[in-house]
């Protein structure tokens, strides 16, 4: 499958393309995993991003392993009609899509779900082409897993404060505690967001062969080993304005909130991943900050929300408009 890269430039573009997507989750999107544990002081942010990394790269190799239910799901989130050409074209769009934007939530520090706006994306730019397709049993577990993750992050952020507000452990122990759960949140991020990328990356591989078949989905070892290193390099890169916004200007944390915001975003994250389901670090972990928090700040969780509820319609246009522009032309 990777030979055909040299061969196709247009599949070569998707691939790179596919790339950037998952070192800009890498960058823009896992920070999420380690905000708490930067902002309670368990960890300075370079060693907490050095962290991210490795567990980024084990928790993806992890996953393709175990249960790779989340990639397939993106693999087949969307329809591309019979014009090979036409689909890979769309499909490039559909990832320029999603890193414009993210770079542009980058920019104003609001942590935006990469994971629902590649699979808008990529929909919005297959929709463009004539035979494209909504497929609905991937986006069911797409839209199960957003209800999920928002429910039983935000759930697992009360009960783990409810929890340690009964035992009360000494600050000290909740920050070690947060190391832990730092690299727990990373690990489970890189199963979860490495694999919706990675899917996308087979994809782009499969469509100048034509649409793939439902049968046609497996995962190269040495294409997950590849993915897995993109992403963990591009955690390297930083992502301290979203630590700050969430983890500083959003709420206030202590050692003991930090730590049950990390359990109960770690909880709802493994348990979704074992069920298949494909869902949002982002929304997992800002959910369990808000039910540990004690003061929230109304005006940033505004702010968060709105751009949640419009990545879906936003990166969908957005894929959609790329997709006619790169066939059509000027």
């Amino acid at each position: 499958m990777l030979a055909s890269i040299s061969i196709h430039p247009v599949t070569a573009l998707t691939c790179a393309l596919a790339l950037a997507v998952m070192a800009v989750n890498g960058w823009t999107d896992a920070p999420n995993a380690i905000a708490t544990a930067v902002c309670t002081g368990a960890l300075p942010f370079r060693r907490a991003a050095a962290l991210a990394a490795l567990c980024n790269l084990l928790g993806l190799l992890w996953a393709t392993a175990v249960n790779t239910t989340v990639a397939e799901t993106l693999f087949d989130i969307a329809g591309f009609g019979a014009d090979r050409a036409a689909a890979s074209s769309a499909l490039c769009a559909g990832l320029c899509a999603v890193v414009l934007w993210s770079a542009a939530a980058w920019r104003f520090g609001i942590p935006t779900s990469e994971s629902h706006g590649l699979a808008a994306a990529v929909t919005g730019a297959a929709l463009a082409l004539p035979g494209g397709a909504v497929r609905s049993g991937p986006w069911l577990r797409v839209l199960l897993g957003l209800g999920l993750s928002v429910t039983l992050g935000w759930l697992g952020g009360r009960l783990g404060r409810a929890a340690l507000d009964l035992t009360r452990p000494g600050p000290g122990l909740c920050r070690r505690g947060q190391v832990g759960g730092a690299a727990a949140m990373a690990f489970l991020h890189g199963a979860q967001d490495g694999q919706k990328c990675l899917g996308i990356l087979l994809l782009g591989l499969s469509l100048p062969q034509g649409e793939p078949a439902r049968a046609s989905f497996s995962v190269p070892p040495e294409l997950a080993l590849l993915c897995a290193g993109v992403m963990a390099a591009g955690t390297t890169l930083g992502g301290d304005r979203i630590i700050n916004r969430v983890g500083r200007e959003m709420v206030c944390l202590s050692p003991r909130q930090g730590l049950a915001a990390d359990l109960g975003g770690g909880a709802c994250l493994l348990v979704c991943t074992l069920l298949g389901l494909p869902v949002s670090t982002t929304h997992a972990k800002t959910a369990a900050i808000l039910g540990a928090g004690s003061r929230s700040d109304r005006r940033v969780a505004g702010e968060i929300a709105l751009t949640w509820l419009c990545t879906f319609p936003g990166c969908g246009l957005l894929g959609f408009f790329l997709a006619r522009l790169f066939r059509f032309g000027p």
